[in-house]
């Protein structure tokens, strides 16, 4: 790549997003103007591809409103795109979740991988344990 693009590249990124997955049940939220308004928006649904790398990395996400599936692309560095939660993570076996679209209902529901979400757990602070045998002393407050 160009040096003058890979600086560009590189000013342009993004580096508070989560890593997102195919599977992921994701909340994007999108900064939305309307005339002279903005306004944030929430979209959440299941990531279904992830494409490009860099700075052209864009996920797609689909969700079913009203009985009809709506598929949205965004791109990751974009300066529209307040923030990225990651609200579960699916246990998938494809690149591509193409397959959803032909399903309905309870079918298009996919495993919860627990290890990205004990993952976060584990990056809490811990409290500290005594020892088996040691006594410790109560504090009230």
């Amino acid at each position: 790549m160009n040096p003058k693009l890979r600086e560009i590249a590189q000013k342009n990124q993004k580096k508070d997003l989560p890593t997102v997955r195919v599977g992921d049940n994701v909340r994007v939220t999108v900064r939305i103007t309307e005339g002279s308004k903005e306004r944030n928006q929430n979209y959440e649904g299941v990531v279904i591809k992830v494409k490009g790398s860099s700075i052209n990395k864009t996920f797609t996400v689909r969700r079913v409103f009203q009985g009809v599936g709506v598929e949205r692309v965004f791109l990751i560095n974009s300066p529209k795109l307040e923030k990225v939660t990651v609200l579960k993570s699916g246990k998938v076996r494809r690149a591509k979740l193409y397959y959803l679209r032909e399903r309905t209902g309870k079918a298009t529901r996919l495993k919860e991988q627990l290890k990205r979400a004990n993952e976060a757990i584990t990056s809490l602070p811990k409290e500290e344990v005594p020892e088996e045998g040691k006594l410790v002393e109560a504090t009230t407050s």
